[in-house]
C-alpha cells in the first residue's frame, strides 16, 4: 500500500470519526426536545438458565389497568421508559419457554434480571427457526431465515452454501467437489453480500470458479435476507445477504469445547474441527480449528465430452479435482450490561485443483497417467486462496440509546497455477527476468479496511431512529502470466437514516434513505511480453466517480397467527473494475472479456411481499418478488473471436440492459402427528432481458424451477432407548424443472429427480454423548445436471451416490455454576 492511500486511509477514518461525532451531537440536542421527562424508567435483562439471552422475547408491564408491550433485543435487554406508579406487574414469554409473572415495586432495583425456565416438551429439531427468527420475523419487511449450528450439521453437503441451498431461494454455483459460492433468487457474486460479525466478506467473489473463503463450522448462526437490503449494507446487496454469526458470550465461569469428525464417500472427504470456548465473569474466549481434505471428485458416468473430445474418466474420478482446507479462529471478548465487545480473528487457506482435462471450456490433452497415479494429489492447474480477517464488533447500550461499531482488516490472496504455454505472441522459452514464476498464470491481493458505525435511539415507545454511516477502502494488486483486469483501489463511503414505526399493536412501518458515493483508480497495464516489435496497453489508467441513492418503505402487519409484509425501493450497485476495464482471456469461460468504462452504477426497482400463517401444528408461507433493472450490467457474446492471446476465444463486451425478474417461494410444514413432522416448499424464477442485443434472453446462471418434499420421524424424540435417543429418521426428494431459457455460452439443462435419506440421534457414552449424523445423498446414485454448477459448462454431471457420516462430542470441562 503506497503512502498516497495510507495519508487517505487515515484522513478518512479521521473524518468518519468527526462526521459520526457531529451527527450524533445534532441527534441528541434534536431528541432531547423531543423526548418527555418521565418519572421513572425500568429495564432488564431475559436469558435462560444458562445466562443465555432470549432475543425477541415478549415483556408486558401491567400498571393501574393499562398495558405496555416490548420484545427484547438481540442481547436479550429490554426497556421502559414511563413507570410511575407504586406497584406493576411484569409477565415474560418466550417460544418453547414457561411464561414468568412478577409482581414488582417501584422501590426496588430499577434493573432486574429475569430467568425463563424451559418447557419440558421437546421441540422439533429438524425446523430452521431458532431464538431470533421469532423476532426478526414480526421486525422485518423483508424476507428473513435463520439457521442454527444444529441445522447445518444436520443437513451437511459438503460445504456452507450446499448445506443451505435445502431452504427456498437459495441456490449455489458449486466449484469442484468441495466449494461453492451463495446464489439468492438467481443472483450472485457481487450483488449478494456475505457478511461475517457485520463486516462484508472481500474475496473475488467476480469469479464462478472463486469459492467462499470460510469456514462451515465456524458460525452458530446465519441469518439469510432473501431481497433488497442496500439500504443498510450498500452497494453489492441488491439480491440479499448471507449474515454470519457466532453465538453470545458463553455462561460465566464455564469452560466447554467440542470435536466434530467428518466423512464422505463421494469424494473421500477426511475432515476434523475442534473448538474450545471459555469465559469467567466479564471476559470470555472461543477458538476453532478445522481441517479437511478430499480426493477427486467421483461422478456417476465413465467419461464426459467436453466440447465434442471424449474424455475417458479413471474409475469414474474426475482428474485433480482433490483439495484441502486450514482454517484457524480465535475470539477474545468482554461483556458487561451495557458494553459488549469481541475481537475476532480468523485464517482461512484453500487449495483445490481444477479438472485437468479441461482449462476453463478448452479441451486438454494431458499425461492421464501421472494424474491417474492418486486421487488426492493437487497438480496443475489448480487454485489456492487464503483469506485473513481481524474483525472488531462493539456495541453499547445507555437508556434508550444502542451504539453498534463493526471495524475490520482484510487481506485477500488468491493465485491461480497452470503450465505456460505460448498462446499468440508470448515467448516460446518464458524469461527469468520478471518478478513473477512461470507458473503463476493469475495473481490477485486485496487488501480490504472497513467501518460500519450506526447508532439507534428510541425516540418514544413508537419511533425508533438509526444514523449509520459505512467507509470501505480496497487496494487490489495483480501478477502472473495472463491478464484479465487491472489492478486498483477503491472507496466507498455511504451514509443512511432509518425510521421504524410501531404504529400499532400489530402494525410495524419502515422507511429509509442512504446515500454512497465511489472513487476508483485502476492502473495502467502494457504486455510484459512484445507484440510486432511493441508492447501492447491492455489498460489505461482510469478515475471514475459515482454516486447514487437508495430507499425504502416497507411494512410488518401481524394479527394473531398471521404476519403479512411488504417491501419496495431502490437498490444500487457500483460497477466492477472488471466490468470497467477488462480486456483479456477468461480461461475458465472461454471467453476474451471487454469492460466499459462508461457503465453507470446498477440500480433496481425491487417489490417483495410475504403472507405467512402458522396454526397449532401446521404453518404456511409465500413470499413473491418483482425486481426491475434499467441497466443490468453483463457480458454479451459477439460475433468476433481473439488469436492473439488465445486459441479462438470468442470476445464479450460488458454491457447494460434492461432486465425483469420476477418469482418466489412457497413453504408449507406442519406436524401430522406427535412424531411425524412434513414439509414442503417450492421455487420459481423468471428473467428476461427487455433491450438491448439478447432481448428476449434469461440471464447467465438462471436456476430453474424446484419442489422439495421432506418428512421426517422421530420415534424416540421424547424418551430413551437404553443409550440411544433423540433418533430422527429423515427422507428427502427435490424435483427440478428443465432449464430451456439459457445465454450463451450456457447449455440447455434437462429436469431430474433426486432423492435423499437420513438418520441422526444421540449415544450416551459414560457421561459424554455423542451426536451423530447419517445422511445419503442422491440415493439412486441418478446422472444429473446442475444448470448453476461451474462444471455444467463442458458437460461434467454432479456426484452420484454419497455417504455422509458426521460425529459431534460436546465436552464440558468447566460446568457453568
Amino acid at each position: 500500500m503506497d503512502d498516497t492511500s495510507v495519508v487517505f486511509i487515515q484522513g478518512l477514518h479521521y473524518c468518519l470519526f468527526m462526521t459520526f461525532r457531529l451527527i450524533y451531537a445534532m441527534a441528541v440536542l434534536c431528541l432531547s426536545g423531543l423526548l418527555p421527562v418521565y418519572a421513572s424508567s425500568f429495564s432488564g435483562w431475559v436469558t435462560d438458565p444458562g445466562n443465555e439471552p432470549l432475543p425477541g422475547a415478549t415483556v408486558q408491564l401491567s400498571l393501574e389497568g393499562a398495558v405496555q408491550a416490548t420484545v427484547t433485543n438481540q442481547q436479550g435487554h429490554f426497556y421502559f421508559s414511563d413507570v410511575n406508579a407504586d406497584e406493576f406487574q411484569l409477565t415474560v414469554s418466550f417460544v418453547g419457554y414457561n411464561t414468568v409473572t412478577h409482581t414488582r415495586a417501584t422501590t426496588d432495583s430499577s434493573y432486574y434480571h429475569i430467568v425463563l425456565p424451559p418447557e419440558s416438551r421437546i421441540l422439533q429439531e429438524v425446523t430452521v427457526e431458532d431464538r431470533f427468527q421469532q423476532q426478526r420475523k414480526r421486525e422485518e419487511t423483508v424476507s428473513v431465515d435463520v439457521v442454527g449450528a444444529d441445522y447445518i450439521k444436520l443437513h451437511n453437503s459438503g460445504s456452507l452454501m450446499q448445506t443451505l441451498r435445502r431452504l427456498p431461494g437459495i441456490q449455489a454455483v458449486n466449484v469442484g467437489s468441495g466449494q461453492s459460492k451463495p446464489l439468492i433468487r438467481g443472483l450472485g457474486f457481487n450483488r449478494i453480500i456475505v457478511a461475517e460479525h457485520g463486516i462484508k466478506h472481500e474475496g473475488q467473489q467476480w469469479g464462478a470458479d472463486h469459492a467462499l473463503e470460510v469456514d462451515q463450522f465456524a458460525h452458530d448462526y446465519i441469518e439469510l435476507i432473501k431481497g433488497p437490503a442496500s439500504l443498510i449494507y450498500g452497494s453489492d446487496a441488491i439480491g440479499g445477504v448471507v449474515q454470519l454469526s457466532q453465538r453470545n458470550a458463553p455462561p460465566p465461569g464455564s469452560l466447554s469445547g467440542s470435536v466434530n469428525l467428518l466423512g464422505r464417500s463421494s469424494n473421500q472427504l477426511l475432515g476434523t474441527s475442534a473448538h474450545l470456548e471459555g469465559r469467567k465473569q466479564r471476559w470470555f474466549f472461543s477458538s476453532r480449528i478445522t481441517w479437511l481434505d478430499y480426493a477427486d471428485a467421483r461422478v456417476p458416468v465413465d467419461s464426459v465430452d467436453v466440447y465434442s473430445y471424449r474424455v475417458p474418466l479413471h474409475k469414474n474420478r474426475l482428474r485433480n479435482t482433490a483439495g484441502n482446507e486450514q482454517n484457524f479462529h480465535f475470539s477474545l471478548g468482554y461483556t458487561s450490561r451495557q458494553v459488549t465487545s469481541r475481537l475476532f480473528f480468523s485464517h482461512v487457506q484453500q487449495k483445490a485443483g481444477f479438472f485437468a482435462n479441461a482449462h476453463g471450456l478448452e479441451p486438454r490433452r494431458v499425461n492421464t497417467e501421472l494424474y491417474d497415479r492418486s486421487d488426492r494429489d493437487i497438480l496443475y492447474p489448480r487454485q489456492q486462496a487464503t483469506h485473513l480477517k481481524l474483525i472488531n464488533r462493539t456495541m453499547a447500550e445507555w437508556g434508550n440509546t444502542r451504539l453498534i461499531s463493526e471495524t475490520g482488516y482484510q487481506r485477500n490472496h488468491r493465485e491461480e497455477f497452470s503450465q505456460y504455454v505460448n498462446h499468440g505472441y508470448k515467448p516460446p522459452v518464458f524469461p527469468d527476468s520478471l518478478n513473477f514464476p512461470s507458473y503463476l498464470e493469475r495473481g490477485f491481493d486485496k487488501h480490504t479496511l472497513s467501518a460500519n458505525v450506526r447508532i439507534r435511539q428510541h425516540l418514544s415507545e413508537q419511533h425508533q431512529l438509526t444514523l449509520g454511516t459505512t467507509a470501505e477502502h480496497q487496494d487490489n494488486s495483480i501478477e502472473g502470466v495472463s491478464f484479465l483486469m487491472p489492478a486498483f483501489r477503491q472507496w466507498l463511503t455511504g451514509m443512511y437514516l432509518l425510521h421504524e414505526w410501531q404504529a400499532g399493536a400489530s402494525l410495524r412501518v419502515s422507511s429509509g434513505v442512504r446515500y454512497d458515493h465511489a472513487f476508483l483508480h485502476t492502473e495502467s497495464y502494457h504486455d510484459w511480453f512484445p507484440t510486432l516489435g511493441s508492447y501492447l496497453q491492455r489498460a489505461e489508467a482510469l478515475d471514475r466517480e459515482m454516486g447514487s441513492f437508495s430507499g425504502m418503505l416497507g411494512v410488518n402487519y401481524h394479527r394473531g397467527a398471521t404476519i403479512v409484509r411488504a417491501n419496495v425501493g431502490r437498490s444500487f450497485r457500483v460497477p466492477l473494475a472488471k466490468e470497467l476495464a477488462a480486456n483479456g482471456v477468461n480461461y475458465h469461460h472461454f471467453s476474451y472479456e471487454v469492460g466499459d468504462a462508461t457503465l453507470n452504477p446498477e440500480t433496481a426497482w425491487q417489490l417483495d411481499m410475504g403472507v405467512e400463517h402458522t396454526a397449532s401444528w401446521w404453518s404456511v408461507h409465500f413470499s413473491p418478488f418483482v425486481t426491475w433493472f434499467p441497466n443490468y450490467i453483463y457480458l454479451n457474446p459477439s460475433h468476433l473471436f481473439d488469436f492473439d492471446y488465445g486459441a479462438g476465444n470468442q470476445i464479450f463486451h460488458y454491457t447494460a440492459s434492461e432486465v425483469l425478474r420476477w418469482g418466489g417461494e412457497v413453504a408449507l410444514q406442519g406436524n401430522l402427528t406427535e412424531n411425524l413432522f412434513a414439509e414442503l416448499s417450492a421455487e420459481y424464477t423468471y428473467s428476461e432481458q427487455l433491450s438491448g442485443d439478447k432481448k428476449g434472453f434469461t440471464l447467465p446462471f438462471s436456476p430453474p424451477g424446484s419442489l422439495l418434499a421432506g418428512i421426517s420421524w422421530s420415534p424416540w424424540r421424547s424418551i430413551s432407548a437404553g443409550d440411544l435417543r433423540d433418533l430422527t429418521v429423515m427422507a428427502d426428494a427435490r424435483f427440478t424443472s428443465a432449464q430451456n431459457r439459457i445465454v450463451p455460452p450456457e447449455r440447455k439443462t434437462p429436469g431430474y429427480q433426486t432423492y435423499h435419506l437420513g438418520v441422526k440421534g444421540t449415544l450416551t457414552l459414560n457421561r459424554s454423548s455423542l451426536n451423530w449424523n447419517i445422511m445419503v445423498n442422491n440415493l439412486f446414485n441418478t446422472h444429473y445436471l446442475e444448470h448453476t454448477s461451474y462444471y455444467r459448462l463442458i458437460g461434467v454431471p454432479e456426484p452420484g451416490r454419497n455417504i455422509t457420516i458426521s460425529l459431534q462430542l460436546p465436552v464440558d470441562i468447566i460446568a457453568a455454576p
